[in-house]
């Protein structure tokens, strides 16, 4: 019986926001005016920064990554408020799930280079502008990049292999960890689908959790 309820999927239905359809059009459209609006002003801000300052590097690729972030997940929503069923190729939910993860993870260490620079500026004043060169700052965020997007990959190639239970549904406006995880077939341990989801996911805390595991 187990055998028989496990599938392979080739899509999966977002559900979203259920609700009537003037109110998913309403929703649509605050949606829409506060999408453009973020759009905007994060336009504004990384053009108009300060470009002498090593802060403004990091405080741009911020607003940056901020753009990228919402635009990997808003539109799929949107989508969801005008079309019913909201579906999504596999292929295309692993897609927006690695980046998703990928600029979640970048975003992580983005805080930490800039954590980095504010504790130069304050512990040593006289050394900041020779550390904090505008080529070190440079490299500080094409590793935060690279490092997002590799170790990403190996997180959502695990997710990829899972197979599945049941319907396609996912109670969610986009492909994340923990509803994907829930209708998986694959016999993993509940504590980890916690930390392996996206809602609860801490880095610091994985070494921790398989070193309790394995002893």
């Amino acid at each position: 019986m187990w055998k028989k309820n496990i599938t392979h999927l080739n899509e999966f239905i977002l559900v979203g926001f259920p609700t009537s359809p003037w109110l998913q059009v309403l929703l649509f459209l605050l949606s829409l005016i506060t999408y453009l609006f973020v759009l905007l002003e994060n336009l504004v801000i990384i053009l108009t920064g300060s470009l002498h300052k090593p802060m403004y590097y990091f405080l741009g690729t911020t607003f940056f990554l901020e753009t990228c972030y919402i635009s990997v997940t808003v539109p799929k929503m949107l989508a969801g408020f005008l079309f019913c069923p909201n579906t999504i190729s596999f292929l295309g939910c692993m897609t927006q799930l690695y980046l998703f993860i990928s600029l979640a993870s970048i975003e992580c260490m983005l805080l930490a280079a800039m954590a980095y620079d504010r504790y130069m500026a304050i512990c040593w004043p006289l050394q900041y502008p020779v550390i904090m060169t505008t080529g070190f700052c440079v490299q500080l965020i094409i590793s935060s990049w690279a490092s997002g997007f590799t170790i990403s990959m190996i997180k959502v190639y695990f997710i990829s292999q899972v197979t599945f239970c049941g319907d396609n549904i996912l109670n969610h406006f986009f492909c994340d960890v923990s509803p994907i995880l829930s209708g998986s077939a694959t016999i993993l341990d509940d504590s980890i689908k916690e930390i392996w989801s996206a809602k609860n996911l801490k880095m610091t805390d994985l070494p921790q959790h398989f070193g309790n595991h394995i002893s």
